[in-house]
């Protein structure tokens, strides 16, 4: 099932800015933890409980957040999302004391993975296999762009208005947003997941797919009802969730630490490292987006779907340990190049598991693996802060440059076994036959 041509374009144009609404709104109180914990008399422990809180809702909330998207639809779906956490997001602006700031950021953190379960499901039902990557990248750019305008943005608001206004400003504009959703959605495009039409449209979705064999004839419809338990076993879920976990830190690593890195290990002022941080994450931008183009070009030359998802994969996972030669302590030139390189490999590297995703899975339950995915990246970026946290105790960043190099590798051999596994599967739409050419 296919959107129209104006409609689904303006649909992922709407999905970009509620993603960058997405990132500020996150980021907002990263950027002004000094000024809120001199405000609420916050300790530094108090302050990460809070960032701890946010994580584990965040975490939790992705594998519901997948089910709700499929059980309502995109379009009601992202309302009620983005509707949340917006009012979560003014509600910061009115806290009083650190446990007050806490609940706060959890109900932020249930609401913001809607955003991108809801944003698989829009691709997989309004664009054709070509260009889901290029579809899901220049969404996903959006919170490279959410990342690179947060400080200014936040922090001109807060130093003109003070801190709680940059809260209250950014909450509204994720309301007037959903005025623009509600308008643009079609609601012709809501068909109940589980019903005979819905099973219909994904089985005629599947045929249209260039490369993609039609779900095997043998498999009965599977309601909604009965979807997690199934997914729940099904080894190929599995295999791509744990392929998120083991690559997504690498990203949480430069998202997070590269920048202490600079101030820390390197002795670049602060004011340096903003005049130079933001590069690597353009280079991520651009992998965001060339990475569904690559992938995008090999299927229209004739590669089937997924293989070309993995390919451009495996060509992502060769480029990012580069990053193993930031721990010679290279020229400052040279080391942002680095981190450019595996920053642009990374989003290469997610936008295509993400895209393979939606290109094994029917659009009527894409959601609810989209969040069980999610859930892992979240849980990764978790563990992997704890461990990174002990490797640079003592200052040493050497050794979590060495770790990150080597989990690309070890995710896209998980990938590979995803696509094995995908042969045995009923839940996917690719038969035996298109799952072993997919594999190589």
């Amino acid at each position: 099932m296919s959107g129209t041509g104006k409609t689904k374009w303006v649909l992922l144009a709407l999905l970009f800015f509620s993603t960058v609404i997405n990132y500020l709104d996150r980021q907002a109180l990263s950027i002004l933890a000094t000024t809120i914990q001199a405000d609420l008399k916050m300790t530094d422990l108090e302050y990460a409980r809070v960032v701890q809180v946010f994580l584990f809702a965040y975490a939790a909330a992705y594998v519901m957040a997948g089910r709700v998207t499929d059980w309502l639809g995109a379009r009601v779906a992202l309302l009620l999302f983005v509707g949340w956490w917006s009012l979560a997001n003014i509600a910061t602006g009115f806290v009083r004391s650190a446990v007050e700031l806490g609940a706060a950021r959890f109900a932020l953190g249930l609401g913001e993975p809607g955003n991108y379960t809801v944003g698989t499901k829009v691709v997989s039902e309004q664009f054709p296999a070509p260009q889901r990557g290029l579809a899901l990248g220049l969404y996903t750019a959006g919170a490279m762009i959410g990342a690179t305008l947060a400080p200014p943005l936040i922090g001109g608001i807060a130093l003109t208005y003070g801190w709680r206004s940059a809260f209250w400003i950014t909450g509204v504009a994720g309301l007037l947003w959903m005025l623009a959703w509600w308008w643009a959605y079609p609601r012709t495009a809501q068909v109940p997941a589980g019903t005979p039409q819905a099973e219909a449209a994904a089985a005629a979705g599947a045929s249209a797919t260039p490369g993609l064999e039609p779900p095997v004839p043998a498999a009965p419809p599977i309601s909604m009802k009965g979807v997690w338990g199934r997914l729940a076993r099904d080894r190929t879920v599995w295999a791509l969730v744990a392929s998120r976990a083991v690559a997504d830190p690498v990203w949480y690593f430069y998202l997070f630490w590269f920048p202490k890195y600079l101030g820390d290990a390197r002795g670049m002022s602060l004011a340096m490292i903003a005049s130079v941080a933001w590069i690597v994450y353009v280079a991520a931008d651009i992998g965001s987006v060339g990475g569904g183009l690559i992938s995008g070009r090999l299927v229209k030359r004739g590669m089937h779907p997924v293989r070309a998802r993995l390919t451009t994969m495996v060509g992502a996972a060769c480029l990012a340990p580069v990053g193993l030669f930031v721990a010679m302590h290279p020229p400052i030139p040279l080391l942002l190049a680095l981190a450019c390189v595996v920053t642009f490999a990374h989003l290469t590297y997610q936008i295509n598991l993400t895209t393979m995703t939606v290109d094994l899975f029917p659009s009527r339950y894409i959601a609810s693996v989209a969040g069980l995915v999610g859930c892992g990246s979240a849980l990764g970026g978790m563990v992997s802060a704890q461990v990174v946290g002990h490797l640079v105790a003592d200052g040493n960043f050497d050794r979590a440059f060495v770790l990150m190099a080597f989990l690309h590798p070890i995710a896209v051999l998980l990938a590979w076994t995803a696509l094995k596994q995908a042969r045995r599967s009923k839940m996917t739409l690719i038969g035996p036959q298109a799952a072993a050419v997919a594999a190589g």
